[in-house]
């Protein structure tokens, strides 16, 4: 079967994420027309080997105090690889923890990459499992040292040769070539800007001619987002599939999800993309706030965002994006409710005199004294219900960490994200934004991950 020469490849680390943890043990199974070589290497990771970690892979901060760290081995590394089909089991683990490795050591590093994991659900679609521990029980692998690095990338190896034996050669091309596709990219687009993606969560900003911002997206996993606006196939791949007009990708790596949906909603409010929804200006927004006129009788006033007392948010509902959007709602519930206009401040009559509802029986009469002030009050309440705004739950600030990030919230306004004590510190003295109606969406449904600030060490 006419493969390249390929490279199976295991790493052994000190945790699970590539931008923040590091390389312990290398292991690579060279094939090619000259046959298979092994090679492995225990890597200096420079920061210490959780008990975790060593009761799993059996490596510990002794043996590798000796060990080179991995820029003196990435050139050796590199020449082990390039030119070779990258193949490894979850294998945007160990290419991501690669490339990572290598940007840290100055190096490019770029390879075709075919996940094992993936081959074996295409060619074994019946079977639920597909981890390691699953090949090795289905394919009678041979183990030699499970969980580490060379004795993994064998076992990868293992795998291959069989799916060589038992799957048939077209067949088995033919599912490689789709797992190892290129996507279709715009003329104008360097494919190198597809390799240095990155994998986790995180904001995407596309440009078109002239650099003008195209659309912002957010995703939890940004290669796998971006890489689907340019899948062949897509349904909307024609000439004027606005993905066709991208000409350069620029992303934005956040802590996680929260903090990819907070990036989105300010960067599309800056750079007003041409392909997004416009968002509304802040400037309009309003809330109704329910005022107990006298014992029993609530009546709504409109209360535009910029005259919030933050200190008491009781009794609003909203937001909405203009006064004229808040009237026609209210118009709305009162005909749906049967509510008195006058009392609602909708039309104005004489005291006493019914408002132009009742008489269409579309009032149950509280302008005539035939409903209690009370009753129409609680009827006013409910109606509203569903447009309160949630009411803030500490006494002051809160935060919510993701990742190596802090995303600090006061009263449903996002005052920022830090990665520091100084940021925190900074952000706590910075005037707090405006209101905003996409940021609090975003918060209000983040609420349970809150910790008060005063009450918290961060």
């Amino acid at each position: 079967m006419p493969f390249p020469a390929l490279a199976f490849v295991d790493l052994e680390t000190t945790g699970a994420t590539a931008t923040a943890d590091r390389i312990t043990e290398i292991g690579i199974v060279e094939v090619d027309e000259n046959g298979v070589r092994e090679w492995s290497c225990l890597v200096n990771p420079g920061t210490p080997i959780s008990g975790f970690i060593e009761r799993l892979t059996g490596i510990s901060d002794a043996m590798v105090a000796e060990a080179p760290p991995f820029a003196e081995v990435a050139a050796e590394v590199k020449e082990r690889l390039e030119g070779r089909l990258f193949i490894a089991h979850n294998a945007r683990f160990d290419y991501g923890f690669l490339k990572n490795e290598f940007k840290r050591a100055g190096h490019d590093f770029h390879a075709t990459v075919l996940c094992t994991v993936k081959l074996s659900r295409k060619l074994f679609p019946q079977h639920a499992k597909h981890n390691l521990d699953s090949l090795i029980e289905r394919h009678d692998l041979t183990v030699s040292s499970r969980h580490r690095a060379l004795g993994d990338a064998r076992l990868i190896h293992q795998f291959w040769t069989r799916m060589q034996a038992e799957v048939a050669p077209d067949r088995l091309a033919e599912t490689v070539q789709v797992l190892t596709a290129r996507p279709s990219l715009p003329a104008g687009l360097d494919p190198a800007t597809i390799d240095d993606l990155p994998e986790g969560a995180g904001v995407y900003i596309f440009y078109g001619e002239n650099d003008r911002p195209l659309s912002v997206g957010k995703s939890k996993e940004l290669k796998k987002s971006v890489l689907a606006h340019f899948a062949a196939g897509r349904a909307a791949a024609r000439e004027t599939d606005p993905a066709k007009q991208v000409r350069r990708i620029e992303c934005i790596e956040t802590g996680g999800e929260i903090g990819a949906q907070l990036k989105a909603a300010a960067l599309t409010r800056q750079l007003q993309p041409a392909q997004n929804s416009k968002p509304r200006s802040s400037d309009k927004l309003c809330f109704w706030q329910l005022v107990e006129a006298r014992a029993g009788e609530w009546r709504p006033v409109l209360i535009p965002a910029g005259d919030l007392d933050y200190r008491r948010l009781e009794h609003l509902y909203g937001p909405f994006r203009s006064a004229r959007e808040a009237r026609r709602s209210l118009t709305e519930l009162a005909r749906e409710h049967r509510l008195c206009h006058s009392l609602l401040g909708l039309e104005e009559v004489a005291p006493g005199q019914p408002c132009l509802a009742y008489p269409l029986q579309q009032c149950k009469g509280a302008c005539v004294g035939k409903e209690p002030m009370s009753f129409h009050s609680a009827r006013l309440m409910t109606a509203l219900s569903r447009q309160r705004l949630a009411p803030w739950p500490f006494p002051g600030p809160a935060w919510i960490r993701e990742g190596d990030e802090v995303h600090l919230i006061d009263h449903w306004r996002h005052l920022g994200t830090a990665r520091s004590e100084a940021d925190l510190h900074a952000l706590l003295d910075t005037q707090p934004p405006a209101f905003d109606r996409d940021s609090y969406r975003i918060l209000v449904k983040a609420r349970g991950r809150m910790t008060p600030l005063e009450a918290s060490r961060l």
